[in-house]
């Protein structure tokens, strides 16, 4: 089950510049929900006045915009998801948006995980990374492109985007746990028909 893409490219490396942000993330709901809010004081805020608490202003830069283009990619009432709800509940919101903003983690859950568990395989290993990037290629020649050391780093962030999420138990150990999507989630991806992003979530049920 893939969605409709309209770009020659398939799959982009933009989520190597952080997992799931979760704290970073409602801190940016909070900003983005002001819709008066102009790129001047969104500068500042990420700069300035670091409502990100980072080191470096490249840093701080950097994982606002990832961010700001994972929410973007939502209805406006998902700010308030990610804002004010339980842990669990944020943590599947972000996943969603994640997978919404890159189809390589999507795809990832969709046909490597998934076909663990439905091959009874309990742990994921780097060569299940490898080779689902050569089968990436396949579908994106772009893909050929990345260094070894960006298809790491990919690997890298998505690993712990699945131990945020608890899909997997450890990044080192990698060992499948079961999922379940939250209800709260799932009614929000299947009200504004989040079909791709709801299956992918949905690779441990």
């Amino acid at each position: 089950m893939t969605p409709h893409f309209k770009n020659h490219s398939i799959y982009n490396g933009d989520i190597v510049a952080g997992a799931l942000l979760i704290p970073e993330s409602r801190a940016l709901a909070s900003l983005l929900k002001n819709e008066d809010l102009t790129l001047d004081q969104w500068r500042q805020a990420i700069t300035v006045h670091n409502v990100l608490q980072k080191r470096s202003p490249e840093t701080a830069r950097r994982q606002a915009r990832l961010i700001k283009n994972r929410l973007s990619l939502m209805p406006s009432s998902f700010l308030d998801l990610v804002e004010h709800s339980s842990h669990e509940v944020v943590t599947q919101a972000l996943l969603a948006a994640a997978i919404k903003q890159s189809r390589l983690l999507g795809d990832f859950l969709d046909q490597v995980v998934r076909e663990h568990w439905r091959t009874f395989q309990k742990q994921l290993s780097k060569r299940d990374w490898q080779n689902f990037l050569d089968l990436c290629s396949q579908r994106d020649p772009h893909v050929e492109t990345w260094s070894e050391s960006t298809a790491d780093k990919l690997r890298r962030v998505v690993f712990t985007i699945l131990v945020q999420a608890s899909y997997i138990d450890g990044a080192r150990t990698r060992n499948l746990l079961p999922v379940t999507v939250n209800t709260e989630v799932r009614d929000f991806l299947v009200e504004h028909d989040e079909t791709y992003v709801l299956h992918c979530m949905q690779a441990a049920e």
